[in-house]
């Protein structure tokens, strides 16, 4: 994921139009805990665009994780993040949904370094 460039748009990272259903984990406006599910509509190595009918205040902290099929463990598959920190940084309503911008608490290009580094730190010492 590349970053964009230009001194008007504040967006670090290149969004990709995917929309992948999420389940989203945090605190409601009582204090209790909730599972919602619901859609992303977008995602970029730094956030999220995610649709979804729940209200929450802005800087409200949460847990994203993508659901994923079962997969033999035989299989020898990259590891991939599936569960995600964020922060809600921006709220609109569109057609009675609530459209949330995530900012993850660690960006995913930057994991994706962190694992070579460390498969390289790895073989190194092998």
């Amino acid at each position: 994921m590349a970053r964009k460039r230009g001194p008007s748009d504040k967006r670090q990272w290149q969004r990709i139009p995917l929309a992948i259903p999420v389940f989203i984990r945090g605190v409601d406006l009582q204090g209790n805990e909730f599972l919602e599910f619901a859609t992303a509509l977008n995602i970029s190595a730094g956030g999220a665009l995610v649709a979804t009918r729940r209200q929450l205040p802005r800087s409200s902290r949460l847990s994203l994780e993508i659901p994923v099929a079962p997969v033999p463990r035989a299989m020898s598959l990259p590891k991939a993040a599936r569960k995600l920190r964020a922060t809600l940084v921006r709220v609109n309503m569109e057609q009675g949904f609530q459209l949330w911008g995530l900012k993850f608490a660690n960006n995913l290009a930057a994991k994706g370094r962190r694992a070579r580094r460390s498969k390289k730190n790895a073989l190194s010492y092998a």
